[in-house]
């Protein structure tokens, strides 16, 4: 105690580094005292053997989070568990873990990839996009689309006149008279679904809007993995801008058919994966084709071949 004094009242002084060149005892015995008093205060506890459930754990951690290295989850865990469970561990033993279960990691990651998402109510959210459809003379022509999150169902797909923001409140009201009202609307970050007029909107519309993040278009997977399965058939098809006489319509009247015989098959015979093989009309309606027998069926082909399908009526 006294020496510990004498060396402080020294420092004080000006003279710590003087006092170290003449008596370098005095200051290793200082350094020592520091460190015994840092490992005091952050004393941690590692037991020899983990229990199971923390190694699945620390994997399972991993599998979410990739990129974090092995302080980071080591100090996750340990925030975790100190105090709750009472054991910790260091970073050499999740390390080791980590090195041990690289292939189950790889497994934990494609299992949370290609899981099913949640089941939503019907009319729970909404999503929202445009896309696009360019004719024969590349005028591009902007298309709305409006789909269920808990039933995949196509609410609205039709192009229309420009992006702003009374043209996308008008679809959505008619929208709403049709299927009823959402709780939630879920769009991108477009300029049209963020400024004022579509926010205020929306809340006088009784709607909650919800944004996703910039740059993570996967936030809105539903409405994105419609307008992939859309283009693809889509782009195959040709426009012409000025409708032969006797013949045709124009392109937007042209649109707006084959649009909705789209929308008839998507709803109603094309067979969704993460359904379990229902159809949107089938998941909207409550109706199970495995144990409902169809009332008649038949074969469906549209677009020169591009839609077909078997169309079961129940």
């Amino acid at each position: 105690m006294i020496a510990a004094l004498m060396i402080a009242i020294i420092e004080y002084l000006g003279f710590g580094k003087a006092l170290g060149r003449i008596c370098p005892k005095a200051l290793y015995w200082k350094r020592n005292q520091s460190c015994k008093r840092h490992r005091r205060l952050n004393r941690h506890y590692h037991s020899p053997n983990k229990p199971e459930w923390l190694r699945e754990e620390i994997l399972r951690l991993k599998a979410h989070m990739p990129d974090a290295g092995c302080r980071t989850i080591t100090n996750i865990i340990n925030r975790r568990f100190a105090t709750t469970r009472k054991v910790t561990v260091g970073k050499t033993f999740v390390h080791k873990l980590l090195q041990q279960n690289r292939y189950e990691i790889e497994s934990l990651r494609r299992h949370l990839k290609h899981r099913p998402p949640a089941v939503t109510p019907h009319n729970h959210i909404w999503g929202i996009d445009f896309t696009g459809k360019t004719d024969a003379q590349g005028r591009l022509y902007y298309l709305l689309g409006i789909v269920d999150h808990g039933s995949r169902k196509l609410l609205h797909l039709q192009p229309v006149n420009d992006k702003t923001p009374d043209t996308v409140l008008t679809c959505i009201q008619a929208t709403i008279k049709t299927y009823g009202q959402p709780r939630s609307l879920r769009p991108d970050n477009e300029d049209t679904f963020t400024c004022p007029a579509f926010r205020i909107g929306l809340k006088q519309l009784g709607i909650r809007h919800q944004r996703t993040t910039p740059g993570c278009p996967w936030q809105n997977g539903r409405i994105e993995r419609l307008f992939g399965t859309l283009k693809q058939k889509l782009d195959q098809l040709e426009y012409l801008p000025l409708p032969l006489v006797g013949e045709g319509l124009g392109v937007r009247a042209q649109l707006n058919h084959d649009l909705n015989i789209f929308c008839h098959w998507y709803n109603s015979i094309r067979p969704h994966q993460n359904l379990g093989g229902q159809t949107p009309d089938e998941a909207w309606r409550g109706i199970n084709p495995y144990k409902t027998s169809p009332r008649s069926e038949h074969w469906f082909t549209a677009w020169e071949g591009l839609l077909t399908g078997v169309e079961l009526r129940c």
